[in-house]
């Protein structure tokens, strides 16, 4: 177990080890040991995204040998996940211009030109998405130890708005598919998904990574994407609590690991990231509360990654090209995005 001198008993790699009458003072421990305030300078605006350079792109681009593209995104429709939390909805698509008004109104066009226009309105962060900088504040403080209060504001977020990353996210990816080595053991039907509540440890990502392979492993600037099989259930039983419901998810002790590592930003299937319920009986998201403002971890939620874990099953290879801009969304603290993983 490592300790911090200000909270000796409060960083931990054992979830057994946990207070959990106590989260504050682990969120402390964590924020304090993990803390990459300055690492880029002050005016940083990308936080661990930085550490995709030139030279990883270029080797990641090596990882295309065969061409496969698999999109990575959830539909953005009205059957999605969302059910109202936080005034969060499914997406609104509507038609300004049809091929009825086309054919039986006309649209005022010359030579018999028609054509068709829509529009969509959706919180952003209402299916496949990054959590920018801007989302999660820890005690009033937003990444790089600004305060929360100069840095989103009603126009949005003022310093790093999620347009800063439009190009910065392309890179190696590496998938750690733990519903696949552990859920035969962990569901009762033997499925390769976790069950809810099931909080992924430092010792599950290692053993994953041992049992796939060399592809597997992860370093600095890799984009790490974690299959937990919970959007593997809800596309088969419904969404059943799938938003702000128990899942799977990772640990809020796997913090240091995701530091020390060095990864660039991390993605699940699932719409928390982390475990839920939580880890303490009363905290919500305290992982994410480390990560974002403290580590500068860019992180993606609600992510469809079963095809590609078939196909890294069947050809063993676990790393790949992955390309995963968010939408330029000037002053924004998340994007939606359509992740593509080539192969």
């Amino acid at each position: 177990m490592r300790t911090t001198s200000e909270h000796p008993s409060a960083l931990t790699e054992d979830p057994r080890e946990l207070d959990r009458t106590d989260p504050l003072s682990h969120i402390a421990a964590a924020a304090e040991a993990y803390r990459n305030w300055g690492r880029w300078g002050e005016d940083d605006r990308l936080g661990t995204l930085n550490l995709i350079d030139d030279d990883a792109r270029a080797r990641a681009a090596a990882l295309v040998r065969r061409g496969a593209s698999f999109s990575l995104s959830q539909p953005f429709d009205m059957n999605g996940p969302q059910q109202g939390w936080r005034r969060r909805t499914n997406p609104v698509h509507t038609m300004l211009d049809t091929g009825t008004d086309a054919e039986f109104i006309g649209q005022g066009f010359p030579h018999g030109l028609g054509g068709a226009d829509d529009v969509i309105a959706m919180p952003l962060q209402c299916s496949t998405q990054w959590d920018g900088l801007g989302h999660i504040f820890d005690r009033g403080m937003a990444w790089n130890g600004r305060p929360a209060g100069r840095v989103v504001t009603s126009e949005g977020d003022l310093v790093t708005g999620i347009e800063h990353a439009a190009s910065a996210i392309v890179g190696r990816g590496v998938l750690l598919d733990l519903g696949r080595l552990l859920g035969p053991r962990l569901d009762e039907a033997g499925r390769d998904e976790l069950p809810d509540g099931y909080a992924i440890t430092v010792d599950d990502l290692e053993a994953c990574i041992e049992a796939q392979g060399p592809t597997s492993r992860v370093g600095r600037g890799d984009l790490v994407l974690v299959r937990t099989g919970r959007y593997t259930r809800a596309r088969r039983e419904g969404w059943n609590g799938y938003a702000g419901g128990p899942s799977a998810g990772l640990s809020f002790t796997t913090a240091g690991w995701i530091h020390r590592t060095g990864v660039a930003a991390i993605a699940t299937d699932t719409w928390g990231f982390e475990v839920r319920p939580n880890e303490f009986d009363d905290a919500f998201q305290p992982l994410h509360q480390v990560v974002i403002p403290n580590i500068g971890l860019t992180v993606g939620e609600m992510w469809d990654l079963d095809a590609l874990a078939e196909d890294c099953a069947a050809d063993g290879r676990y790393e790949f090209l992955l390309t995963a801009p968010p939408l330029p969304i000037t002053g924004a603290v998340g994007s939606p995005v359509n992740p593509i993983a080539l192969k």
